[in-house]
């Protein structure tokens, strides 16, 4: 075990007891000599020494399993060493939000960030999540049917498109989210997942571009519905 005081020199008692020459071999990489671990220190140092902390309500259907968004918790972990920032994760259940509760669980919140997932359950909660969110300015960021949710919720109570809802839930007058036209042809349910790299190009002047700094982008996908272009004018329209 190891205690508080000697957390920060974890990558330097590693490298006493071998771990990097292990890791070396074991990748092939033994010839490079020796290694350098300061990248290593610097991140360990700055996750234990933040000169700032942020809160964020990770809003998902799946919170009681918190594995089910690793990727997703790492990332505010690498982000925080970078920006000596430590990020304080909230973990909330969408079905335990609703318009009552959600000014009580997210109110105190710097963003929040809806998770990705499957099917119906939850749904209910994360358009409230998103609709206080929007309504409050407060960051979101949404992943998957996190960005999916946000777009019905839009729909909904900006351009008043009653109902609105994604295919994947329920048929409906304005299926502002369907699945992908490509993928309407297959009708096996294990061959209509999109997977891996996709190349997407980003719109000068826009959000998601100033953050990337290039026009096209290629991100892993692992989905079958998404935005229906239909609706694009009227979303650009209003806003």
């Amino acid at each position: 075990s190891i205690d508080a005081d000697t957390i920060y020199d974890v990558p330097k008692l590693m490298k006493e007891e071998g771990l990097d020459k292990v890791v070396l071999k074991k990748l092939g990489l033994n010839n490079l000599g020796e290694s350098d671990i300061t990248r290593w220190e610097e991140f360990v140092y700055n996750i234990n020494n933040p000169k700032s902390n942020i809160d964020i309500a990770l809003v998902g259907k799946y919170v009681e399993l918190k594995d089910s968004y690793k990727s997703i918790s790492e990332s505010f972990t690498h982000a925080s060493s970078v920006l000596r920032c430590k990020v304080n994760i909230h973990w909330i259940h969408s079905e335990k939000l609703d318009h009552k509760s959600v000014e009580l669980l997210l109110k105190n919140m710097n963003g929040v960030l809806v998770a990705p997932g499957f099917g119906p359950r939850g749904i209910d909660g994360k358009l409230s999540a998103v609709k206080y969110v929007r309504e409050n300015n407060i960051p979101f960021f949404g992943i998957c049917l996190g960005m999916q949710v946000s777009v019905i919720e839009y729909a909904r109570n900006v351009l008043n498109y009653q109902n609105a809802h994604s295919t994947e839930m329920h048929n409906n007058n304005y299926p502002v989210i369907d699945i992908m036209e490509e993928q309407k042809k297959k009708n096996h349910m294990g061959g209509t997942m999109r997977l891996g790299s996709c190349s997407c190009k980003l719109k000068k002047g826009s959000l998601v571009h100033s953050i990337y700094g290039v026009d096209v982008i290629n991100e892993r996908h692992r989905h079958r519905y998404e935005f229906n272009n239909k609706y694009l004018n009227d979303y650009e329209m209003s806003g």
